[in-house]
């Protein structure tokens, strides 16, 4: 019995966790969460400024992983001094990975155009240098619970509690990043934000192990250096934003905002307004007329009397506005995923100049969604619909240019009804056109293709899908600054350098699309 009540006062004193323990094991949760931080940070870093967002994030979290494996390996060969090399690992892990969305940003303004080799070696640099460091804590963290706490854990409990926080840690952080951390912070003061977290960690691990310090003062000062260092980046995180982006653009900025969904810039200079969406550019005040008009009316015209008609994509409210121009449409529905831009083009008076005030027409109607659910969850039709995606630049824009996707639309084509896509370059991204055209047609539908040339973008592409032949309209809205009847059979022509070429279907399986097109327009960046 006397056995029974010790063994039960054992067990319960190794459940209750000292001070100390809880300290170390939360400062895993944080170490965990800063990791992750630094690796999510390059990796969107990367897919903003290099495109393609599943191959930068797959290269980056690869190059992570291996580095941090190297780091674990080399914990091996530290044999004394443990705290005070946790110590000084936490704050080399906290100033290079919290500079890191900083280093990155300035790096991409300072290099010339067609410096992506020097930008890709300076990132994977960066990402192997956190990599090892963070490889390095854990085993760390580790050795020490297992010394200080020898007696109340089993090798097995210690690597369940270490882990277990690890992870959590981990979880806690890849929820916050892309709902709260970018959207409110940016990703150059979440960066720094989470340096800070690892030189609290230092701070904390200087104080409970002061006793056992040798360099305790200079160890002290580098702390407090480091804290000192990353203050400054995180007061001066939007001056060092701006004048990257200031630099990257060109034209004064006068509209920086950040969404779940993408980085959102509007410049105005001597030429006009740009719009860029996550750095590349959406359309150029201009000419934009040139793009939309393009867009919108060859379909329209032709179909004659179009009442209802779906917009996929287009926040800004262009198409929208030249839909208007046809005064038999009773009701223009208006499917964008980002709500931000929505609220942008239908508030500020300088972007609803721009599009004729669209968005708060009374035969306007907007739904935020994402086009690809929308459709399969609504059964509504439309007479006409136009699709205005950005460019398949990564998979989650190329699962819109999938057979797939085009299935989906053809249920919500009325009889006699048209579809135009936008579908890039057919002079530099010639293949990708033509595969967007081959896909159209993989589903059943006829196409006719076109093209237009904007200064702003070059010669741009556009294909019309139906069921019937498209037929040439015989009248176009007054005020039309750009389409002309006589001039649409010359949309029409593809000289031998646009001229189709043999295509797959791009599919969900393949999404060929995304990878040629990042072949054509990585040469032209290059």
């Amino acid at each position: 019995m006397t056995r029974d009540l010790a063994a039960a006062a054992g067990d319960a004193a190794r459940a209750r966790i000292a001070p100390a323990e809880l300290a170390l094991l939360v400062s895993v949760f944080v170490i965990a969460a800063c990791g992750l931080v630094y690796e999510l940070a390059a990796g969107a870093l990367a897919s903003y400024l290099l495109g393609d967002s599943v191959l930068q994030f797959s290269t980056v979290i690869g190059v992570y992983l291996f580095a941090m494996g190297v780091g674990s390996w080399l914990s091996r060969y530290i044999e004394r001094e443990l705290a005070a090399q946790f110590l000084r690992i936490e704050l080399a892990v906290g100033l290079v990975g919290g500079l890191t969305p900083a280093l990155l940003f300035i790096a991409h303004s300072l290099l010339p155009a067609g410096g992506g080799a020097a930008f890709r070696t300076l990132l994977y640099a960066l990402v192997l240098t956190v990599g090892v460091l963070v490889g390095l804590e854990i085993p760390l963290v580790m050795r020490i619970l297992k010394r200080q706490f020898s007696q109340r854990y089993a090798l097995k409990d210690l690597v369940s509690q270490v882990l277990t926080f690890d992870y959590l840690g981990a979880l806690a952080v890849s929820l916050a990043f892309p709902l709260l951390l970018v959207p409110h912070l940016g990703l150059v003061r979440t960066g720094v934000f989470f340096g800070l977290l690892n030189a609290a960690v230092a701070a904390w691990a200087w104080w409970l192990f002061r006793a056992e310090l040798r360099a305790r003062r200079s160890l002290a000062l580098t702390c407090a250096a480091v804290v000192a260092v990353l203050l400054a980046a995180l007061l001066g995180a939007d001056r060092l934003t701006s004048w990257a982006e200031d630099r990257f653009y060109g034209d004064r900025i006068v509209l920086r905002e950040s969404s779940p969904y993408q980085r959102v810039v509007l410049t105005a200079g001597p030429g006009g307004t740009r719009l860029y969406l996550n750095g590349n550019l959406q359309f150029h005040s201009r000419d934009e007329y040139r793009y939309h008009e393009a867009l919108v009316h060859p379909a329209l015209a032709a179909h004659g009397a179009p009442r209802r008609v779906l917009v996929l994509g287009g926040g800004d409210g262009m198409a929208a506005r030249e839909i208007l121009r046809h005064p038999g449409v009773e009701q223009v529905t208006l499917v964008e995923l980002d709500p931000n831009m929505l609220r942008l083009f239908s508030s500020l008076p300088m972007l609803r100049a721009l599009n004729g005030d669209a968005l708060n027409a009374p035969r306007v109607r907007t739904v935020q969604a994402d086009a690809y659910t929308w459709l399969e969850s609504n059964e509504e039709m439309f007479d006409v619909i136009v699709v205005d995606f950005p460019d398949p630049s990564s998979f989650a824009i190329g699962k819109l240019y999938t057979t797939s996707f085009y299935e989906r639309l053809d249920r919500h084509l009325a009889a006699g009804g048209y579809a135009v896509v936008q579908s890039t370059s057919p002079l530099i991204a010639r293949r990708s056109f033509w595969t967007v055209v081959a896909t159209i047609e993989a589903v059943g539908l006829s196409t006719t293709p076109y093209h237009a040339h904007v200064p702003s973008f070059g010669e741009w592409g556009f294909v019309i899908a139906s069921r019937r032949p498209w037929r040439r309209p015989t009248a176009l809205p007054e005020g039309l600054r750009f389409l002309t009847l006589d001039g649409l059979g010359a949309l029409l022509q593809f000289p031998p350098d646009m001229a189709r070429v043999p295509a797959e279907p791009n599919r969900l399986s393949n999404q060929v699309l995304v990878q040629l097109f990042e072949q054509e327009w990585g040469a032209v960046r290059e």
